[in-house]
């Protein structure tokens, strides 16, 4: 009688599929974030930097190896803690933890409940030594702060869950910070719903000031956002830091004038092409303490008569045309990348517990993720290769069948011979191992 767990398929009668195939793993390439977790020294920086308080008397699994065991199911895609009821007897899941098994749902979701608010910050200071000891191998001073918010949706009672006018929806409403040039994930804010899209960014960003002019005195730091940032709290704050900054503004009245009085139209104007300019002037708004430049992109579309004005505040010097302004300002748009692979690959919206903290400990939890596999593929896979997206590189490297052997001397962990990216894990493996820290 056929069984859940045995099926004959229709296309071939003699054929039947079974879930007893034993020693078997389809993760086998999670061995390679293994590897550069242990290069990156991840299990000491965690000690060093993450306490958590602990009532139990007794347990077979610290706190910090939960934490790592629920790193690597969301680097796997696992989505739920509950995806750990089976691979606690996973071969290559115990392998990494070197345990004859693994911890359990409950386990897992017992470890949330411990979580504090002063573990919250503890888990910003580990992401913050991490990000320290990659720079030091990229060897830069150059990074930009790109600042957005996003939602987190919530679907029963959670702690703090407020309605978000402009998402149209119940949830959270995060603040994230993002390095433009390298994808590195900076730091993130849980906040409730309600929230307006810049409060509180001075305190999110100030302290990410500080800790690099301290760590890197010499470094040239630029902060982009969009007209949600426009507040004069950020840019006093970039300009006591000697920082650059390019962040929208919204239309306004009085903006549309200055606009408009820039714009020439004479016999010469061609009205079938599309025209844009640009152009930049001085200008202080009630709330401002001072003038600032503003930089301003019109563009009329072909046969239209009015342009449509765009305007951006920066503390760049007119040696830097509106035009080149404007540029620096597009590119951030790759952040909205960042985002999503932060939301659909390491579940950074996930928010399952009812406990405020609980759910921003969950968020962070994914941030590390996001890192350790972002810090791998920016230092260690080929340029061309460096923009995959997790979901590539899990199909390519991660999600790899094997299964172990154990003789009286050894550990053997037998890949499948048939694995198309073979070559490429090989050689990501040993540029993990040629890693100087």
């Amino acid at each position: 009688m056929a069984t859940l767990h045995e099926i004959k398929t229709k296309f071939n009668s003699n054929l039947t599929i079974s879930n007893t195939g034993g020693n078997i793993s389809n993760d086998c390439g999670l061995i390679l974030v293994k590897e550069f977790m242990d290069s990156l020294d991840f299990t000491a920086l965690s000690r060093k930097h993450l306490t958590i308080k602990d009532a139990r008397l007794y347990h077979t699994h610290t706190n910090l190896s939960l934490m790592e065991q629920l790193i690597y199911q969301i680097i796997a895609g696992y989505t739920t803690d509950s995806a750990a009821t089976l691979l606690k007897e996973d071969p290559a899941f115990k392998i990494l933890f070197g345990k004859n098994r693994l911890a359990s749902q409950p386990s897992l979701s017992r470890f949330w409940n411990r979580i504090s608010k002063d573990n919250i910050s503890q888990f910003q200071d580990l992401n913050q030594a991490m990000i320290d000891k990659v720079r030091l191998v990229r060897n830069t001073t150059e990074m930009i702060f790109d600042l957005d918010s996003t939602h987190s949706d919530t679907y029963g009672k959670q702690e703090l869950s407020s309605y978000n006018a402009h998402y149209g929806t119940n949830g959270y409403h995060p603040l994230v910070a993002f390095d433009g040039l390298t994808g590195d994930f900076l730091k993130a804010e849980l906040r409730p719903g309600s929230v307006y899209t810049s409060n509180g960014v001075g305190d999110f960003v100030a302290p990410l000031f500080k800790h690099y002019q301290q760590v890197v005195p010499d470094s040239n730091i630029l902060v982009r956002g969009d007209s949600g940032f426009a507040t004069p709290e950020l840019y006093e704050l970039c300009e006591a830091y000697s920082s650059f900054y390019v962040i929208r503004l919204k239309s306004n009245a009085i903006l549309f004038k200055i606009a408009e009085k820039n714009i020439q139209v004479d016999d010469d104007t061609h009205w079938e092409k599309r025209e844009v300019s640009y152009s930049s002037t001085l200008y202080q708004a009630n709330s401002w303490s001072k003038a600032r430049r503003i930089c301003i992109k019109s563009t009329r579309e072909a046969v239209e008569l009015i342009s449509r004005h765009e305007y951006i505040v920066t503390n760049y010097s007119n040696n830097v045309s509106a035009e080149t302004v404007f540029q620096t300002y597009c590119k951030r748009g790759a952040m909205e990348n960042f985002i999503k692979e932060a939301k659909s690959g390491f579940n950074l919206d996930k928010t399952d517990s009812s406990s405020f903290v609980e759910n921003q400990a969950r968020m962070m939890v994914s941030l590390l993720a996001y890192n350790i596999v972002n810090f791998m593929r920016t230092l260690c896979l080929p340029v061309k290769s460096a923009g995959m997206r997790v979901d590539t590189i899990r199909l390519r490297l991660f999600k790899i069948a094997g299964k172990v052997v154990q003789t009286g001397r050894r550990l053997l962990l037998k890949t499948s011979s048939s694995h198309v990216y073979q070559e490429h894990f090989f050689q990501l493996l040993q540029k993990i191992q040629q890693l100087h820290w």
